[in-house]
């Protein structure tokens, strides 16, 4: 695929191979290596599913979810590759879009006697047949925050139809914070807020090829991102795996009408958030994952330092677990008491959905506060490799960075840069900033949890027992 792709103000002809982002490469190929059933055949439950259009084994993250055990997989994936990469895989998103859009296409189809379902399940083969990977696109610049789409002084601010053809349409827009967008095969754009009928040149949804003409990519800067250019080793702290986000542009890009999978129906833009929110906000049981091995870490450090022993690290390290467990069950409680919609697709419990995510803005931070009261502050004033390397001053710094007997410097050394990575590094972008905005802010899944809570069943019971009802 050629991409138009910037970084750092300048265009990147191999994105394939270029450093900093191919550890965001592998962390996508990590996706398809455990659902390779002759090298991880103890995956094989949670990485493929049955296609229930084909019949044929499948990737699960091409697949439309057909039972609660399909679900309760998912999440038990998510928290596999967390573990297996210590990053963002990237790959959960164009599922949700998936599932999200196989429900609304229905229920749009439904109301209006559209054939927006057909297509969709036409392009639904095809990802399936080549088992692609899709980013699922919603979040817009938003612009002016306190004025509707329609209000913006620059239309662009939300993505839109700029000119309507007989064969497609020309959209024009933005969409931030595209995780892992440059090692997308299909892009799948979908509404980012609920419209009004003024709003409703920007209900829309389609799916292109990433490498469009028109679609521009600009690549987001991380914490210490030039690390895997200038010491792709050590320093680094995770040594094969990282993150990436993407503003991508779309300059005036044709979709043609096979593609599209909502056009200006308004009604409906918020009921495809809403549903996708719910599945993405499941989705980060990955977090988990990543918990593991922090918290694996983090009694690594202790080990190799000499604490390991005292009572109140230990006390961390339950306090630790016990947080890391509490985000997991949470995302397995709103998977086992999911749903089928009229489309036939499973959904999510949205309560526990969101009382899973709203978890996820807080406990990786108390995890992440925790792992860094252990590892000493070391981790952000440790000398560099090639400090520890150096011909004349390498023995000091191998001196006084020694811990345990026994235990390699090396290997001391190694653990506090991936402490460090995961706590104020690049990894942290998507252990901690991700936790808190990904999948929507905390004041979002708030609304959601009022919306959704059946107050008036806890204020009966509160009336029975204390003798107001009888």
């Amino acid at each position: 695929m050629r991409f138009e792709l910037y970084m750092f103000g300048e265009r990147i002809a191999d994105h394939v191979e270029h450093p900093i982002i191919r550890p965001a490469m592998n962390c996508v190929a990590a996706t398809y290596e455990l659902a390779d059933q002759a090298k991880f055949p103890q995956y094989q439950a949670v990485m493929t599913a049955t296609s229930h259009l084909t019949g044929k084994k499948i990737n699960r993250f091409c697949h439309i979810h057909q039972s609660t055990e399909d679900l309760v997989s998912k999440s038990k994936m998510g928290r596999v590759l967390g573990a297996y990469t210590g990053s963002c895989f990237q790959r959960c998103v164009g599922m949700d879009a998936l599932n999200a859009l196989s429900m609304v296409t229905y229920d749009v189809d439904q109301k209006y006697g559209s054939e927006y379902n057909k297509r969709f399940l036409a392009y639904l083969r095809y990802v399936q047949d080549e088992d692609l990977v899709c980013d699922g696109a919603m979040t817009d610049a938003k612009g002016d925050r306190s004025r509707h789409p329609a209000e913006q002084a620059d239309p662009d601010q939300y993505l839109h139809v700029a000119e309507e053809k007989s064969d497609g349409i020309v959209v024009r827009g933005c969409k931030m914070h595209q995780t892992g967008a440059v090692n997308s095969h299909e892009i799948i754009c979908m509404p980012t807020r609920a419209m009004r009928e003024e709003d409703k040149d920007y209900a829309i949804s389609f799916a292109l090829p990433s490498d469009t003409e028109g679609i521009i990519y600009i690549y987001g800067r991380q914490p210490c991102d030039t690390r895997k250019i200038e010491s792709p080793n050590m320093d680094v702290g995770n040594v094969l795996y990282g993150g990436q986000e993407c503003m991508v542009v779309f300059d005036d890009v044709f979709v043609p009408w096979e593609r599209v999978f909502m056009y200006k129906e308004y009604d409906f833009a918020g009921d495809l958030v809403e549903k996708f929110a719910a599945y993405h906000r499941q989705s980060y049981a990955c977090k988990s994952g990543i918990g593991d091995v922090l918290i694996g870490a983090s009694q690594l450090i202790a080990e190799y330092q000499g604490t390991s022993r005292a009572s109140h690290i230990k006390d961390k390290i339950i306090d630790m677990i016990q947080l890391n467990e509490t985000m997991m069950s949470c995302s397995l409680a709103c998977a086992y008491e999911g749903h089928r919609e009229a489309s036939g697709t499973y959904s999510v419990n949205t309560l526990r959905a969101n009382v899973s995510k709203l978890n996820v803005t807080k406990f990786p931070y108390d995890i992440a506060r925790l792992a860094q009261d252990i590892a000493g502050g070391i981790i952000v004033t440790m000398p560099s490799e090639k400090d520890l390397k150096h011909p004349a001053i390498g023995r000091h710094v191998a001196k006084y960075l020694k811990g345990v007997d026994g235990v390699a410097i090396e290997s001391r050394v190694r653990v506090l840069r991936l402490i460090e990575n995961l706590t104020v590094g690049a990894g942290a972008a998507c252990y901690l900033p991700e936790s808190m905005h990904g999948a929507g802010s905390p004041m979002a899944q708030k609304i959601m949890i009022g919306r959704q809570v059946d107050m008036e069943r806890m204020k009966s019971s509160a009336r029975r027992l204390c003798g107001i009802d009888s």
